[in-house]
């Protein structure tokens, strides 16, 4: 590239790309001929000491100058780039790790050193798309054995930051997520953290889900933190509750939960290492984790529950935490909201003590957070039940809530959904099935988690008796397209809810 007509100058093209190095250039370009390079290439950046890989793609005249490269907001931000710096492209040299992906792919066990090239060649953004959804699907399915999953777990803490702090316990509390409306995290935090417990709480936007935690802690407070501003809280209030993404604890989880979102998959060794490496990485040392079973539920069955409970504690003892897994009802959703700023109304609610909080959330989160508890040689077995419901009651825990939310930013008010849309009964009955799958769907139809005020309002579940014209949910959404676009994937109530005629 010393020949002036192969100078490429840097252009920030505005696009944000998730994580996703890509670069631009015009298909008239003169490197574009000598070079040979065609869509989707991955090809190396250089920009001073810096360089990255990234996927090309070819644009027209009219979009691009011949002379400039254009990068991606992860691109550039990788680069340091300013716009006009002279850049130099070339191809991209083999991956060595991908022989590795290719091994697994015909039946081959990946040890330590294999694992560990893979995950940090991920973490560095060298792989496509296309190659990281090729290494998850070859992982799924139960193709990975206990000794690949310990060596993906740990994989995945070293390559990303690792935290300490000054507490001889560090707790946390992780769902395995399949539940809609599940936002315990939200109360099980500001008790145990009143309590006088370190709970570093990072957490993981929606994957699969209308929903995830960081994406309903955003509703009320900011969750993307730097680590020293995440430390800052956990000093002060004992806790927080953030965006992990944001603070490279795990960092080539967030791209495998990208790239799983987009396939729409759940990998059950993917989500072992990915619970386990966070945790570690968050620097916990006693983990509780809450596994819903159900029909509908990420896991459906006690079996698929039993062989995830033994993964979860056998890698965690070989890596050195304590971990404890409770199964928990997946039958059902929690709460009556579905979608970011209704679950932050649910947890409101129940923090705040008032008469209209769903009971199911408050007693789910009672229990999880008296599990946490009895962690600490100071809590009895069988107590930590009624320690956390005397913090709840009293308002401290909504105390504690609101001073973790001023030490993160600041404590906003949820936002509400300016369309509605409401689904009645058809017949009378008792309503004996809900399909956690179909209200997700439809919550994520109406415009969930992106719409934060979007989802569903439940008015029934599981065991509920209805009337004929009996309100069994609301639509919400932000806009009227979506709202339209949400209604027209429910065929019917059954298609939801399932009631049998007394």
């Amino acid at each position: 590239m010393d020949n002036n007509n192969q100078i490429l100058y840097a252009h920030r093209m505005g696009i944000d790309t998730y994580r996703q190095a890509i670069a631009f250039i015009n298909h008239d370009s003169d490197i574009c001929h000598s070079e040979g390079f065609e869509a989707m290439a991955r090809v190396h950046i250089s920009l001073n000491n810096r360089f990255i890989i990234a996927t090309l793609n070819i644009v027209g005249n009219h979009l691009l100058p011949k002379n400039k490269i254009g990068l991606s907001e992860f691109a550039w931000q990788l680069l340091d780039a300013k716009e006009g710096d002279v850049v130099r492209l070339s191809h991209s040299a083999p991956l060595d790790s991908l022989s590795h992906v290719r091994s697994k792919i015909f039946g081959e066990q990946l040890n330590a050193e294999q694992m560990q090239a893979i995950i940090k060649d991920i973490a560095d953004g060298l792989y496509s798309d296309v190659h990281v959804s090729s290494f998850i699907t070859t992982c799924s399915g139960g193709r990975l054995n206990d000794k690949e999953i310990l060596n993906l777990t740990q994989a995945m803490i070293n390559v990303g930051n690792k935290l300490t702090w000054p507490a001889e316990q560090v707790v946390d509390k992780h769902c395995v997520g399949g539940l809609p409306g599940n936002r315990t995290t939200l109360i099980v935090v500001p008790i145990v953290a009143e309590y006088g417990l370190t709970i570093p709480k990072t957490s993981s936007r929606a994957i699969t889900s209308p929903a995830g935690t960081a994406d309903t802690m955003e509703v009320l407070a900011p969750v993307q933190l730097s680590l020293p501003k995440m430390r800052e809280v956990v000093e002060k209030e004992n806790g927080c509750i953030i965006w992990g993404g944001n603070v490279d604890l795990s960092p080539a989880d967030e791209i495998l939960l990208r790239v799983e979102k987009a396939l729409n998959l759940d990998n059950e060794a993917q989500m072992v290492a990915s619970v386990l490496s966070k945790k570690v990485s968050a620097g916990s040392t006693h983990i509780l984790i809450d596994v819903p079973i159900g029909p509908t539920a990420k896991l459906r069955s006690v079996e698929a529950a039993e062989r995830v409970k033994k993964q979860l504690e056998s890698v965690g003892r070989t890596i050195g935490i304590h971990v404890e897994v409770l199964f928990s009802d997946g039958i059902r959703p929690v709460g009556k909201g579905i979608g970011p700023a209704l679950e932050a109304h649910d947890v409101l609610a129940v923090l705040q003590g008032r008469k209209d909080a769903p009971q199911d959330l408050r007693e789910k989160s009672l229990t999880l957070a008296g599990k946490v508890l009895e962690f600490s040689p100071k809590v009895p077995k069988s107590t930590g039940y009624q320690v956390a419901k005397d913090i709840l009651d009293s308002g401290k825990a909504w105390q504690k809530f609101q001073a973790i939310c001023q030490a993160q930013g600041g404590l906003f008010k949820p936002p509400i959904a300016a369309y509605r849309h409401t689904i009645t009964a058809s017949r009378s009955g008792n309503v004996t099935e809900i399909d956690n799958r179909r209200l997700a769907t439809i919550a994520k139809l109406a415009g969930a988690p992106r719409a934060k005020a979007a989802g569903l309002e439940l008015h029934v579940n599981v065991a509920s008796k209805v009337e004929v014209d009996q309100p069994l949910f609301t639509v919400h959404a932000e806009a009227h397209g979506e709202l339209h676009y949400a209604i027209g994937a429910i065929r019917s109530e059954y298609d939801v809810m399932k009631i049998e005629e007394v």
